[in-house]
């Protein structure tokens, strides 16, 4: 998705919130009416990329990987959580927060030799990971889990703490890519 930043996009925004008073469009409509169009005029859907199925399977998959290991160790299932605890190890944790750890990161590999895997394209410098990776590790910290723990798991629960996390996390990522891709860019 990318953002419409041309004059005619920015032109129905404004009639789109209702700021032009000759404009009866959404009048009188709901403000998730007016924020839904809003959003309509401004995004554009990259179809040759968007692959619902997958993602739903993807996160079907999450979501039930999630629940067994709830079920069967009685922990959620976060990514930074159970890497923290390889760096910080108790005798009786860190056999399976390893062997958790190299099935996350042999899943692709094994994944590579039995199907055709798109060519991943990452648009960034080793600096800008290495910041990135950084800025999420202190964001985990910060906010005491990361968006596998507070995304699937602690929303799942209710648990408000997860709410905030999640809608923190999601907010800072759109901030992020509309700084980098349109305002700096």
């Amino acid at each position: 998705m990318h953002l419409v930043t041309d004059v005619e996009s920015v032109e129905a925004l404004r009639l789109a919130l209702g700021r032009d008073r000759a404009s009866n469009r959404l009048r009188g409509k709901s403000i998730l009416s007016r924020i839904v169009q809003t959003w309509s005029l401004l995004m554009i859907i990259d179809w040759n990329h968007f692959t619902p199925m997958t993602s739903f399977s993807g996160g079907i998959l999450l979501g039930l990987a999630a629940a067994f290991f709830i079920l069967v160790n009685g922990r959620v299932l976060g990514i930074s959580g159970i890497l923290g605890g390889v760096l910080r190890p108790r005798p009786a944790d860190a056999g399976w927060r390893l062997a958790f750890l190299l099935g996350v990161l042999a899943a692709p590999l094994v994944c590579r030799l039995l199907a055709t895997v798109p060519e991943a394209r990452i648009d960034a410098g080793w600096i800008t990971l290495v910041v990135a990776g950084v800025l999420v590790g202190a964001g985990t910290r910060y906010g005491s889990g990361c968006t596998t723990g507070h995304g699937v798991c602690g929303l799942s629960r209710l648990s408000p703490r997860s709410l905030v996390a999640t809608l923190t996390f999601m907010g800072a990522g759109v901030v992020t890519v509309y700084l980098a891709r349109h305002a700096l860019a």
